[in-house]
């Protein structure tokens, strides 16, 4: 599908429709993370490593790391601070314990085929340090496929700015609808193949922040690819 004519959200708008969801339409956070995290792990065919941050993208990593356990495709999970996570992501924390699935402290790709990135989503807006970017930097020198939650970590979801270090993707899971970042500036380049999947947001809540969806956006297809010049 081409970007033309599509709507994007910013990170801003992102936050605001996730509050409406919730509090007018009465779709839960934890609903849409659930959503998301199974569409991120219906990409992922082979022995995954999931990398999460400490925010709700890292939820949604976690939610796929579930499904991916069921499937028998999850190699492991890293998290950079499992104790910072907090709502919806720590009930997902506490999900895969209650299932015996580790959560780590320390980075492990070793033998992964594919690697979930959730460590950073639409909230970043300055370089990566410590150990977000040295996590970063080893998925970047991993000969795995990379499959990027929403948008690349590293890359600045609304201006397209690939901060140093960035993800690169060979896929993205861009979660209801693009990110300005994804096509504009470095944000090609790092995102790969760009997918944008439904994941239950009521388009009530879109219109209700201005942003006009059209109504057979996922009528035929729950996740749809999109096609850029040059691919």
């Amino acid at each position: 599908m081409s970007s033309s004519g599509l709507p994007t959200l910013t990170s801003r708008q992102v936050a605001e429709v996730d509050a409406l969801a919730q509090e007018r339409y009465g779709i839960s956070v934890g609903w849409l993370m659930e959503a998301a995290g199974w569409q991120v792990a219906r990409f992922c065919r082979g022995r995954t490593a999931v990398v999460c941050g400490v925010g709700n993208n890292a939820g949604d990593g976690l939610a796929a790391a579930r499904h991916l356990h069921r499937w028998g495709r999850l190699a492991s999970v890293s998290c950079v601070d499992a104790g910072r996570l907090r709502g919806a992501a720590a009930m997902e924390r506490d999900a895969l314990g209650k299932l015996g699935v580790e959560i780590l402290d320390g980075l492990r790709l070793d033998r992964a085929q594919v690697i979930v990135d959730a460590l950073f989503g639409t909230g970043l807006s300055r370089r990566p340090e410590g150990r977000f970017a040295a996590w970063i930097e080893a998925i970047n020198d991993s000969p795995a496929q990379v499959i990027a939650v929403d948008v690349p970590s590293g890359l600045d979801a609304d201006t397209g700015v690939a901060y140093a270090p960035t993800v690169r993707a060979h896929t993205t899971v861009t979660l209801g609808l693009l990110k300005p970042g994804l096509l504009t500036k470095e944000g090609p380049r790092v995102a790969g193949d760009v997918w944008i999947a439904d994941i239950g947001v009521p388009f009530e809540a879109y219109a209700a922040v201005g942003i006009e969806v059209p109504p057979g956006l996922f009528a035929e297809q729950d996740r749809l690819r999109l096609v850029t010049a040059g691919k």
